[in-house]
């Protein structure tokens, strides 16, 4: 693709100092919006190539010696890029190393690249300036709006934003991202537990910051948000563990598809679901196009988008969207309790079985049970297979290790 290659040689040209090159890249009416936040007074916007290099790229490289290094790019329904990457050098003062994640949203116009919007943490710019060594040495993107920690093989993930009802912003989608990853390498994992801090497990997408967007780029915001959060989704829903979501208040919008990357789904009695697209002129994400069909019916999933049908913990549970209604007060306990017994479970057993029950909507029913044979095979090759059954032999509970 065109604008992918003039992506990569923008890359390529800003780290060798090739003028000429960005040159030809870049449109005459191109425009950076840079981070607000950043050292030096960075942030802001920056019109023409020329001023672009003088004031923003050519006062980083006085004071940086730093590399962008994309890693992803993803084309954006309304036209443009949406690349994603780290920045990795050190600050020149201080040798403090720089390492923090960006995201990109490229724009075009008549082939040349138009516009740069940057997204990255100014913290750790600052830190680097600074002298000071960064926050999260693995080189991570730091968190702050979803919480994560990992004990006994189990990760806790629970959503930070509770004065906005935790709705979804880009800050969360790329924490979402990033803690999906984290997710994916963690060795020992065995099971996954998802909350909500404060009144609501999430609302969805965050209208306020929708209603203080310009309207002209509010379809590039959106594509910015949605791309880290459907990766977020599909690698979660991927995972080779089982996750266990725990909601309270209400679970709206696109925060749905959270929801339906779990395999059991605890409601707390008050909890109020819908999805609300149409009333914003949306039609909608996170999954639930997908999900939906196949958890409650065409019809019902058409009911829930077209109309403003907002359903209680007992429908949803009727319907098949959660898996049992908990007591208010005891959502916590109950989730963590199931969420620790999951990990205490045969997990590549587990995993087979999380794979059969995704795969089992493409496949045929000959190549369903050609899977479930296979699968068969592999688990019952695992230690906790024979633990299993040696523990059904004594009487006694078994102890699985997750091998």
């Amino acid at each position: 693709m065109k604008e992918v290659q003039a992506a990569r040689d923008l890359y390529v040209a800003l780290t060798t100092g090739d003028q000429a090159r960005l040159a030809h890249l870049l449109h005459p009416g191109f425009v950076v919006r840079a981070t607000d936040g950043l050292p030096l007074d960075l942030g802001g916007v920056y019109s023409g190539p020329e001023e672009a290099w003088r004031e923003f790229w050519g006062r980083i490289g006085q004071h940086f010696r730093v590399r962008a290094e994309p890693q992803d790019f993803h084309e954006l329904a309304g036209g443009g890029l949406l690349v994603t990457g780290r920045y990795v050098g050190k600050a020149r003062a201080t040798g403090a190393p720089v390492d923090a994640g960006f995201a990109h949203v490229l724009r075009f116009t008549d082939g040349r690249i138009s516009e740069l919007v940057q997204y990255t943490d100014s913290a750790r710019w600052a830190e680097a300036l600074d002298g000071r060594p960064p926050a999260d040495k693995a080189g991570r993107r730091e968190l702050t709006v979803v919480g994560f920690d990992v004990s006994d093989g189990l990760a806790r993930v629970r959503l930070d934003r509770p004065a906005a009802r935790n709705a979804l912003d880009l800050d969360m989608a790329l924490d979402l991202q990033e803690v999906s990853l984290r997710c994916a390498e963690t060795p020992g994992l065995r099971a996954v537990l998802l909350t909500g801090e404060g009144p609501a497990f999430t609302v969805g997408g965050d209208v306020k910051l929708f209603a203080s967007t310009p309207h002209a780029e509010l379809a590039g915001l959106v594509d910015t948000m949605i791309t880290p959060y459907h990766d977020a989704l599909d690698r979660l829903a991927r995972l080779d563990v089982p996750i266990v979501c725990a909601v309270h208040g209400a679970a709206a919008g696109g925060g749905l598809g959270l929801m339906h990357c779990a395999d059991l789904v605890l409601a707390a009695e008050d909890t109020k679901f819908a999805l609300g697209f149409s009333a914003l002129g949306l039609s909608g994400d996170g999954g639930s196009t997908w999900f939906l069909p196949r958890m409650i019916g065409s019809r019902r999933a058409a009911e829930l988008f077209l109309e403003p049908r907002v359903l209680s913990a007992r429908e949803a549970q009727e319907w098949g969207i959660v898996t049992r209604v908990v007591a208010a007060g005891a959502i916590e306990d109950e989730a963590l309790a199931v969420a620790r017994r999951l990990a205490a479970g045969p997990t590549r057993a587990f995993a087979e079985l999380r794979r059969l029950l995704r795969e089992s909507w493409q496949h045929t029913l000959p190549e369903q049970l050609a899977a479930e044979q296979r699968a068969q095979g592999r688990a019952t090759a695992t230690a906790d297979s024979a633990e299993g059954i040696e523990a059904f032999k004594s009487r006694r509970e078994p102890d699985f290790q997750g091998r």
